[in-house]
């Protein structure tokens, strides 16, 4: 069971429109879904309806769960826009699309994907890096398909790519099960820091 929530209403969910090579991946993505509907916890994701997108938003609405898809116009058709959700949100553009999704979410998971996972999540840790958000990133690291992505930020950092103050607040979880726990308990502490940082800075 998660920890009692008072932070995080929605999550982000980034992950493939295809469904990978290993049944664990949609087995996490099944998971999770119904694990957030039981939370009460809302998704939101890219609106697809193929792959590990519409393996998450399918169970979160088995599970009596509330969905929001943000979906570009151009890829309605291509990637079979789910309509039976409770808001699709269409956009003019990938832009709009990515604005939208961090505005409408407390926390961000990123399930095994392609070249445009890869890209929200890292849009998502270079603002985090910047400042521009507080919002916890967690990488569901399933079978290890994070593990390499793990190593290369850990070689930026190694030759101060990443030069210390800029370090990242990554948290790579591998058990399914634990995926959501993490995600609150990492949205009530950055919560309290920020809220203790208010608190420091009046005085």
């Amino acid at each position: 069971m998660p920890p009692m929530n008072r932070t995080v209403k929605n999550i982000c969910v980034y992950c493939g429109s295809g469904p990978g090579l290993r049944p664990a991946f949609a087995e996490c993505a099944r998971s999770l879904g119904r694990d957030m509907a039981k939370a009460g916890i809302g998704l939101v994701y890219g609106g697809g309806g193929r792959g590990l997108m519409g393996e998450i938003a399918r169970s979160v609405i088995a599970n009596g769960g509330h969905v929001t898809g943000v979906i570009p116009d151009f890829l309605v058709h291509t990637e079979h826009a789910m309509r039976d959700l409770d808001n699709l949100v269409v956009t003019a553009s990938m832009h709009e699309r990515k604005r939208q999704m961090f505005e409408r979410s407390d926390a961000f998971i990123a399930l095994p994907g392609g070249i445009g996972t890869l890209e929200e999540l890292v849009e998502q840790l270079t603002w985090a890096q910047l400042g521009q958000h507080t919002k916890p990133i967690i990488l569901a690291d399933i079978e290890g398909f994070w593990q390499p992505l793990l190593k290369l930020l850990a070689h930026m950092q190694e030759l101060a790519f990443i030069r210390p103050g800029l370090e990242v607040r990554l948290n790579a979880v591998s058990d399914v099960s634990e995926l959501l726990p993490r995600t609150i308990e990492l949205a009530e502490e950055m919560a309290a820091t920020a809220a203790e940082d208010v608190v420091s800075s009046k005085f």
